[in-house]
């Protein structure tokens, strides 16, 4: 209650008071102040009409009323009192002159409004832990710490500057002391540092409003760092074959302590220092070479690869395709060359291109397009690479069934007949059929069926296989009916139908018999000239009628020559008479002439004009008479008797080597029928064809016979 009596009272006094003339009043109160810790502050206050008591306020404290303030030292009021001027004065402001502070007329009870004065405590340079010069690692994350201490007011800002920009992300965070008020301010900043870092300055401010522009604090980076590597080729484009060099240049801190060469992730052995020389080939294209430099800090890798020019090389090859009828084939083929390879495609055996390209598409097979597929790439500018890859399409159809060659069979005997199949997928089975049945495997009766695997067929019709139909005992109806061979697959089916030949057993005997007795006949003669020869060889002959009589000297021991007294004697020596008229020709071992048919009857010879001495020729055989003395050596062996009555030549026969009969003239009968042929005889290898072929026809009179 008495805290309320005080206004009113003071109201009361004052209407009073203006009742009575001008009240007091302030012309001039205090304002709130910032001052800097260590500057002068002044807090003006001035009244009008009051004469009486002026004091200031500290919080509430009465700082006495006084001009000099005692027992404060660094306050005082100055001002005319007598014009009402009453200022408050403190130099120099320290830290707990911070307050409210109110300028009060105690007599008239006036009170000024509250004047606040601030005092700004400015910050001390901050400080950079580890600084002035920080050593970091590049590459590695680290903080940098800047730390303000002392009693600032208010509290500064730790900022981070790099060449005058600002550089954010820094983290700020206070430290209080007790009774709350703040120890220090700390800012930290995060960052991972490279190499190129090493040298830079950092600039840490500490700023506030009792310093707006701030105190700096420097720090510089000393920065360790692994190689920064460079890697160069020399030259970068090389033919393959061609020698290269890699040059390896480092810089480090601490310095390079080695080096270490790869290709392709492998070491190159033998390989130090920063320099390689390396012959090129393909493979660098794909697998780089890399060089690795170390230091006491870490390691650093840098790879090139090479632009190596080289030919075609396959990487992948086509690969077999077995698709059915009328859908889509595809062949991929991939080759791998600097530059690329040009790739086509033709079909084995065609040099016609059907495509450019890694993959060659076939829109709807049929079987004619089944075979071997080429993939062919010329090789490089250097000569070297290139080649061919082939793969086979087999195309999925029915069954291909053909019929092969059956040998003709004899009736009642064994019998054979096969069938050719090819089919992709294979055959399911091949079934023979005929009238009464049919049959796939084993046996049935008289008919047995095997089937092997065939030769190499045709390029992409699937593998083949022989069925074979075995009949034992063959019948007359198997030689008019036909045997189907069926097969079948997924696909569908084919066949074909085989028929039995047959083959007759009595053209084959009577073939056997002819051969047989043509034989017979030839030794019958050969051995009926022998025993001529050998009974006669001795024998004479004589030749009388008429006027005109020949001897012809025989010869016991096969001698070509006589003396004279030989071939005009006349004994039993003497060869047989030839006389020149007709007469039968009689042969008598003893001289006497006995009339005989050489021919036994077939030629009905009635008479030769000649007897003829047959004498035994030195091989065994019959003589043949000398080369005619009336032609060229080769004319035909013939003589004409007229002037030659006195010396009729011998004439002997010999065995031909061959075994047949030669005889001295071409055409000894001209009614001589040739017989049918029956095809060249069994001969040895030097025997010389049939003799009397080689005979030229006479272009002499020659000695005649009547048949």
């Amino acid at each position: 209650t008495l805290r309320m009596l005080v206004p009113v009272l003071l109201v009361l006094s004052f209407c009073l008071r203006g009742r009575a003339g001008l009240a007091p009043h302030f012309l001039q109160q205090p304002e709130d102040q910032v001052v800097l810790l260590g500057d002068e502050a002044r807090l003006p206050c001035a009244l009008g009409d009051y004469r009486g008591l002026v004091q200031w306020t500290k919080d509430g404290l009465a700082l006495g009323g006084e001009r000099d303030l005692p027992g404060w030292s660094r306050y005082w009021i100055s001002g005319n009192a007598a014009s009402g001027q009453h200022d408050l004065h403190i130099r120099p402001v320290e830290l707990e002159d911070q307050a409210s502070y109110e300028c009060q007329a105690t007599q008239a009870g006036l009170r000024s409004r509250p004047a606040q004065l601030h005092v700004l405590v400015p910050p001390d340079p901050p400080q950079v832990l580890g600084g002035p010069s920080v050593s970091l690692v590049a590459g590695v994350p680290a903080n940098l710490t800047c730390r303000s201490r002392g009693d600032a007011h208010p509290t500064p800002e730790l900022l981070w500057f790099r060449d005058g920009i600002r550089l954010d992300g820094a983290i700020f965070r206070q430290t209080p002391l007790k009774e709350g008020t703040i120890g220090s301010v700390e800012s930290i900043l995060s960052l991972t540092p490279s190499s190129h870092d090493d040298g830079a300055t950092l600039v840490c401010r500490a700023r506030s409003q009792a310093l707006p522009a701030g105190k700096d604090t420097a720090v510089t980076l000393s920065l360790q760092y692994p190689p920064v590597v460079t890697l160069s080729a020399e030259p970068q484009t090389v033919q393959e074959g061609e020698k290269v060099t890699f040059l390896c240049q480092a810089t480090a801190q601490p310095p390079v302590t080695g080096y270490r060469w790869a290709k392709g992730g492998s070491p190159v052995l033998g390989a130090r220092g920063p320099m390689l020389e390396i012959v090129a080939d393909a493979s660098f294209l794909t697998a780089p070479v890399s060089c690795e430099v170390s230091n006491a800090v870490g390691s650093a890798n840098r790879s090139t690869a090479l632009d190596v020019q080289f030919g075609p090389i396959l990487q992948a090859k086509p690969k077999p395709l077995s698709v059915d009828v009328g859908e889509d084939a595809s062949f991929s083929c991939v080759w791998r060359g600097n530059p690329l390879p040009r790739v086509t495609w033709t079909r084995r055996g065609d040099a016609q291109v059907l495509a450019s390209g890694p993959t060659l598409r076939l829109p709807a097979v049929g079987p004619e397009d089944a075979g071997d597929y080429v993939c062919r790439a010329e090789p490089g500018l250097s000569g070297r690479g290139g080649g061919s890859a082939e793969a086979r399409l087999t195309v999925n159809a029915p069954p291909v069934v053909t019929a092969l060659h059956s040998a003709p069979a004899f009736l009642r005997g064994p019998a054979r007949l096969q069938c050719l199949v090819f089919a992709s997928p294979t055959p399911e089975a091949v079934v023979w059929s005929w009238d009464e049945g049919f049959l796939t495997a084993g046996s049935r009766g008289r008919f047995l069926v095997e089937t092997f695997p065939a030769p190499e067929g045709l390029k992409g019709q699937g593998p083949g296989l022989i069925s074979v139909l075995h009949i034992s005992g063959t019948q007359e109806s198997d030689f008019h009916r036909g045997f189907n061979c069926t097969a079948r697959n997924r696909l569908g089916e084919g066949g074909t139908q085989v028929s039995l030949g047959r083959r007759d057993l009595l053209p084959t005997v009577r073939i056997v018999a002819g051969v047989a007795a043509m034989a017979m006949t030839l030794l019958m003669i050969i051995t009926g000239v022998a025993l001529c020869c050998w009974r006669h060889g001795r024998a004479s002959a004589s030749f009388s009628k008429q006027k005109n009589l020949v001897r012809i000297p025989g010869s016991s021991d096969g001698s070509s020559s006589r003396g004279p007294e030989e071939e005009t004697g006349i004994s039993k020596d003497q060869g047989p008479i030839v006389h020149t008229d007709h007469s039968d020709l009689v042969l008598d071992e003893e001289g006497a002439l006995e009339t005989k048919d050489p021919t036994n009857g077939y030629y009905k010879v009635r008479g030769v004009s000649v007897s003829l001495s047959l004498g035994e020729a030195p091989g065994g055989g019959l003589f043949l008479p000398p080369s005619s003395p009336l032609g060229p050596p080769g004319t035909p062996t013939f003589y004409d008797f007229n002037p030659h009555l006195g010396m009729v030549p011998s004439c002997r026969l010999y065995r031909s080597r061959a075994g047949y009969l030669t005889t001295p003239h071409p055409r000894a009968f001209t009614s001589y029928i040739k017989p049918t042929s029956f095809g060249p005889p069994d001969l040895a290898p030097s025997t010389p064809p049939f003799p009397y072929a080689a005979f030229p026809t006479p272009s002499h009179p020659r000695l005649q016979t009547h048949v």
